[in-house]
């Protein structure tokens, strides 16, 4: 059976704007509009289609990104219900990399929000043509001017009005639309509308705003310009083309009224989508990693792309993906770009919801989901074979947060294990390290929420207990001075016994450094120390006082203590050692000897060459209205931070500051706290700075304690 809906009448729309804009209630409108539900859920009644996860129903806001579609006049529209918070930025990406149009809903009541801005940047990244709808004009404090001046500050003139409120607040029910030139008066239940002439006291507005919609399309088109000159009208046709035209080209803009608690103005956005909004085939070919451009065709040669993962308990995992290119049938066989495996795909589904509808094949443009793809991933293009197409991936960003985590039952590390793996393998925001160096197992996140998700994912889906605990810093140990020790490792106990003199200096390293001094060099190594820093090892051992043949034990024994500070425990870099003397013994001596006469007389060294722990230090990065710049200096200042610089970032201050990680903990949670969920951050590692000298003693002693207890 071929696919019902051709490319051209298919349409990929993403629900976009700050938590509780009201993007779930408005596809619940859009479903309830084309008949597909016969009664519109709600977020309070917990039955709406898309937040049909447990934990949305408890928390009451969409967490999951949800595939929905409907059918309109016609056509074929996707929806995507995207979060609106940013710690699930992840879901908010991976459904603008297939989506073709985005509806960015504004909130009457509340205007601008920062997650309207945060996800505004990831738009512009996409290029994605834009709607916005102003919602929520039935609340009693709903200001439409002053949202419409909002988002023109925030997001250039290029906002342009087709629609808007005759009243506001509760009598809300009348929508003017200036490229109609049609006002829509709704019941009090919403639903189908009333066509009327605009009225007398609204003409000149309307006219004025008409006219700006028509100059905006024709602006960015010479041959609609002429047209305007010639004739000062555009006819619906040639807006129809205009206003798509710059859509696709990010020129324009086009702004919409609702109501999605009542049901008014959703069918009109409907219509707009499946009259004026991209295919798939309108927009840009996509420009693979290598080779040539692959256009959305539906008679090219087939290829996918999988954009999120999904785990079904008692059934496996389930791939969503988009048919950039061909089309694609149950039993198809395919090739993944990124490992060469071949994957079979034995089922197709059309998605709504939690429900899966079983399709035989879907075409270039649609999107749809498949099961038990074994070695395939988010971010993996599927193709024919001999393609070889590689999609651009998505690139998400880095973690925010992090937090050691551990079973709270012994022996259930393996289990814990499989379930982070499960959880990296559905949110590629989520990041799992295992870390020798602190000895703990680490989960980086993009803030609290997100935590709270993976949390209740381990215990609710994996039905084990975890704890989070604070993260060890990874600190380093370096000196300021040198110093030279000798230190000779002797042990008879019948038979062979153990002899090794060594005779060391150690220097702090900087590049340039001069050649050690009265020391003869005889030979020299530069090692690039995992864990970032140098050592620079010398030869400089004369007449033969140690064999040649146990310098690299030697080595070994320094490189050893280096990776266990005598201070903190931490690793040690940027040093330089010199060998200068020693003994041997005809019989005794031996590689095990010098291994630890040399761990010994670093650690001797080390002491007297006026150590210093170092800490590590990240650049952060602030974004925040101008009214909480000085709560939220006043908290970077709290945690020891140095604030270099404040600076304009469209609407939002910028505050950069270099903050140590040993004060970042839960630094997420405090700025949402502090600024109502107003602000976002970036950090990333910058340096490592000294540490101060209360503090170095503070963390020595602690570290003395340790040793003296695992001694005991």
């Amino acid at each position: 059976m071929a696919s019902e809906f051709d490319t051209a009448h298919v349409k990929n729309i993403v629900l976009l704007g700050h938590a509780g804009s009201g993007k779930t209630s408005l596809a619940e409108c859009m479903l309830f509009e084309a008949g597909l539900i016969n009664r519109k859920g709600s977020i309070p009644e917990k039955n709406t289609v898309s937040d049909y996860h447990p934990l949305e129903q408890e928390r009451s806001n969409s967490i999951f990104s949800s595939l929905l579609h409907t059918r309109w006049r016609g056509y074929k529209i996707n929806i995507i219900d995207t979060p609106g918070y940013s710690d699930f930025v992840g879901e908010v990406l991976a459904a603008l990399r297939v989506a073709d149009t985005g509806v960015m809903l504004l909130d009457a009541a509340e205007g601008v929000e920062v997650g309207t801005d945060i996800i505004w940047e990831y738009t512009e990244q996409f290029k994605t043509p834009m709607i916005f709808a102003i919602n929520k004009l039935d609340h009693d404090k709903a200001d439409f001017d002053k949202t419409l001046r909002e988002a023109k500050e925030h997001f250039g003139n290029k906002v342009t009005v087709v629609q808007y409120p005759r009243q506001q607040g509760a009598g809300f029910h009348e929508i003017i639309d200036v490229l109609r030139m049609t006002m829509y008066k709704f019941k009090d239940i919403g639903g189908k509308p009333e066509k009327l002439p605009i009225p007398d006291d609204e003409k000149e507005r309307a006219d004025k705003l008409h006219r700006e919609l028509v100059e905006a399309v024709a602006s960015n088109d010479e041959a609609l310009m002429e047209k305007y000159f010639d004739k000062g009208e555009l006819d619906e046709d040639e807006m129809k083309d205009g206003l798509k035209k710059a859509m696709i080209n990010h020129d324009l803009f086009p702004l919409f009224c609702l109501s999605t608690e009542r049901n008014m103005g959703s069918g009109r956005l409907m219509g707009f989508i499946d009259n004026v909004c991209p295919s798939a085939n309108e927009r840009p070919a996509e420009q693979p990693m290598s080779g040539k451009a692959l256009k959305c065709d539906a008679e090219g040669p087939t290829c996918l792309f999988v954009y999120k993962t999904v785990s079904e308990p008692h059934v496996g995992d389930l791939s969503f993906f988009k048919v950039f290119s061909g089309t694609v049938k149950s039993g198809a066989e395919l090739v993944n770009e990124t490992n060469g495996v071949s994957e079979k795909l034995n089922q197709l589904f059309l998605i709504e919801g939690n429900k899966r509808v079983n399709v035989n094949e879907l075409t270039a443009g649609d999107i749809g989901a498949t099961l038990k793809l074994r070695n395939t991933h988010v971010n993996n293009t599927l193709h024919a074979r001999g393609q070889n197409v590689d999609l651009k991936p998505i690139n998400f960003p880095p973690p925010n947060m992090t937090v050691a985590i551990e079973a709270t039952q012994k022996g259930d590390e393996e289990k814990l294990a499989q379930a982070l793996h499960q959880l990296r393998e559905e949110d590629p925001t989520l990041l799992v390290e295992v870390s020798p160096e602190l000895k703990q197992t680490l989960l980086h996140c993009q803030g609290d929420m997100h935590l709270a998700v993976a949390r209740w994912k381990i215990e609710n889906v994996h039905k084990m207990q975890v704890k989070f605990n604070k993260p060890r810093i990874p600190y380093r140990e370096t000196i300021r001075k040198a110093a030279d020790a000798t230190y000779r490792h002797k042990k008879q106990s019948g038979g062979a016994g153990q002899f090794g003199e060594v005779s060391m200096r150690i220097e702090p390293y900087y590049e340039g450094m001069p050649e050690p001094h009265g020391l003869t060099v005889r030979g020299r190594e530069t090692i690039d120390l995992p864990w970032g820093g140098k050592l620079v090892y010398y030869n400089c051992i004369v007449g033969g006082a140690i064999d040649a043949r146990f310098l690299p034990s030697i080595l070994k024994g320094v490189m050893e203590k280096m990776q266990e500070g005598p201070i903190t425990g931490s690793y040690v870099r940027d040093v330089r050692v010199s060998v200068f003397d020693g003994k041997m013994h005809p019989v005794d001596s031996n590689d095990i000897s010098f291994k630890i006469a040399g761990i010994m007389a670093f650690k001797d060294a080390f002491q007297h060459a006026d150590p210093q722990v170092l800490e590590p230090v990240n650049q952060v990065m602030v974004l925040c209205p101008e009214d909480l710049t000085g709560a939220v200096i006043g908290e970077l200042q709290s945690r020891r931070a140095l604030v270099e610089g404040m600076d304009t970032e469209g609407n939002f201050q910028k505050i950069t500051a270099k903050v140590p990680l040993a004060e970042l903990h839960e630094f997420s949670s405090t700025l949402r706290s502090l600024t109502q969920g107003r602000a976002k951050f970036s950090m990333h590692f910058d340096s490592y700075a000294p540490l101060s000298f209360e503090m170095q003693k503070k963390l020595a002693q602690e570290h003395s304690k340790e040793e003296a207890l695992t001694m005991a």
